[in-house]
């Protein structure tokens, strides 16, 4: 059982790769839409009426999972095949990179408007006043949480409980971001979502950020400046798990992040995170580099850490 699910693991992270988005995207862009849906059909200013809309969809997810588990079950080629699919449905490595390599390409050709538009798909802080090396950092902050809640996380539960983990640790990050109690509408319904977000990243979290530390010398980047960055400037962060991952990438990239930032709900200031230059575009490329190498060091280390598991489980 831990061979075929280090295995599936292994080859859904290859197929993520190798084929990327289809043209109607993944089964977790449907979750998501029909997500949406059920938010404005359930609403309500109450923190039990979120704790349902959150639960109800997380669980289904497992529920799903454990259907997926069950039909494999002593079918090694079934279960293998079944983790495989189900890790490229939630793994969202390929298309963060192309994202990445859009905005990249759009700050290096001066192209604002564009590089506005696509940072505001992916992050929910308001663009239209940025320039070069605010939208730079904010690119840089957002691949950076990014590979954290969808290609580490996914990947990290999916070594320790199989597709119920990949499906259900994705479908809450999914949930948390629909809901995100900042913003004052969701503050009482998306508080229970918030929470699982949180118990779910803790370990992914701080495992991304160890591959950031791992990977960065493969982009030319600094380790020992990710890992002190890493260590130095998230305890100050109001967040357990917001910040580690940016922290590390700032390290890396020997650059510097967080400070000001202004979201529809109001202004926030963020801890400052490594001590290096600003972002240019550069910068950007490199972080949809290291974004590539901690995807593909995940994968491996989710795949070993399978194995692992799966041999202490027979002792």
């Amino acid at each position: 059982m831990s061979a075929a699910r280090a295995i599936g693991l292994l080859l859904g992270v290859i197929a993520d790769g190798a084929i990327g988005d289809p043209r109607r995207g993944r089964p977790i862009t449907g979750f998501a839409q029909a997500a949406s849906a059920v938010r404005e059909r359930v609403y309500a200013d109450h923190p039990v009426r979120g704790a349902l809309f959150a639960g109800g969809l997380a669980g289904g997810a497992v529920a799903l999972g454990a259907l997926a588990e069950r039909a494999g079950r002593g079918r090694p080629l079934v279960q293998v095949a079944g983790t495989a699919a189900a890790t490229w449905a939630v793994v969202g490595g390929a298309r963060l990179v192309a994202e990445g390599t859009e905005l990249a390409r759009d700050l290096e050709t001066g192209d604002l408007g564009s590089a506005r538009e696509t940072l505001s798909t992916l992050d929910t802080r308001c663009t239209e006043d940025l320039d070069v090396p605010a939208l730079s950092r904010a690119s840089v902050e957002t691949l950076a949480e990014s590979t954290s809640d969808a290609v580490v996380g996914p990947l990290v539960w999916g070594a320790v409980a199989g597709v119920p983990g990949l499906l259900g640790s994705r479908a809450v990050t999914v949930l948390a971001g629909l809901v995100a109690p900042k913003v004052p509408r969701y503050r009482r319904f998306g508080w229970v979502a918030a929470r699982l977000d949180e118990l779910v990243s803790l370990l992914p979290t701080r495992v991304a950020a160890l591959l950031t530390v791992t990977g960065a010398p493969v982009v030319g980047g600094s380790a020992g400046r990710a890992w002190e960055a890493w260590r130095r400037d998230t305890v100050v962060h109001p967040s357990p798990n917001e910040g580690r991952v940016e922290a590390a990438f700032a390290g890396a990239l020997e650059i510097r992040l967080g400070g000001r930032t202004v979201y529809p709900h109001g202004v926030e200031e963020l801890p400052v995170l490594g001590n290096g230059r600003n972002p240019d575009a550069g910068h950007v490329t490199r972080a949809v580099e290291l974004s590539r190498v901690v995807g593909w060091l995940a994968g491996v280390t989710s795949a070993a850490l399978a194995l692992t598991l799966g041999l202490l489980r027979r002792r």
